[in-house]
């Protein structure tokens, strides 16, 4: 295979054989090699998700400090001012090799060959399976409705409880009628008779 895309420290990485990549700090000793996480291989045909039959040798080349980061923070008016800096830990790794890709190779051919004849094996045993499968349920089913119908001509049936009578309503009350506005013009009248 070309490359391979592995897993370390929780991020991603596009590898090639004889890569050397910086890396966040690993606990691997100088000199070791170790087998990260594969997620997928690719190349040399269609790309393989999480093969199992890969492996992708790294051997750790020396830990190392990424460049120095300054920080600044400013408010104007105020006389704030803070500085910081920052080195990431890190580790250079060598990709030595991409393996397995010879075994996976020869393994297509040969089972190609024996793949139809168990196909058709699998295939036969399903249909052998799913058809015993359906004639239990039908026998089961046949069974469970032939003793509902015996317990329902058994069982009788409770008697429905009367219904109660619908209660009266309440006599519409009569509005009252509003109060008469007394007469002006007659009071004023009175008044200047008096």
């Amino acid at each position: 295979m070309s490359y391979a895309i592995i897993s370390l420290g929780g991020k991603q990485y596009r590898v090639s054989e004889g890569q050397r990549l910086l890396v966040d700090r690993l606990t691997t000793e100088d000199g070791k090699t170790f087998t990260p996480a594969v997620l997928l291989v690719g190349g040399d045909g269609a790309p393989a998700l999480a093969p199992k039959d890969v492996t992708v040798t790294v051997k750790v080349l020396g830990q190392q400090r990424g460049p120095k980061i300054r920080i600044g923070k400013y408010k104007k008016r105020t006389g704030y001012k803070r500085h910081t800096g920052f080195r990431s830990a890190l580790t250079q790794i060598e990709i030595e090799s991409i393996g397995g890709t010879k075994k996976a190779a020869a393994k297509p051919k040969a089972e190609a060959a024996a793949k139809p004849k168990a196909e058709a094996e699998v295939v036969e045993m399903a249909t052998v399976v799913e058809t015993a499968a359906v004639e239990e349920a039908v026998e089961v089913e046949v069974e469970v409705v032939e003793t509902a119908a015996v317990e329902a001509e058994a069982k009788p049936k409770p008697a429905a409880k009367p219904k109660a009578a619908p209660k009266p309503r309440a006599a519409a009350k009569p509005k009252a009628e509003p109060a008469a506005e007394p007469d002006v013009a007659a009071e004023t009248a009175k008044e200047d008779e008096s």
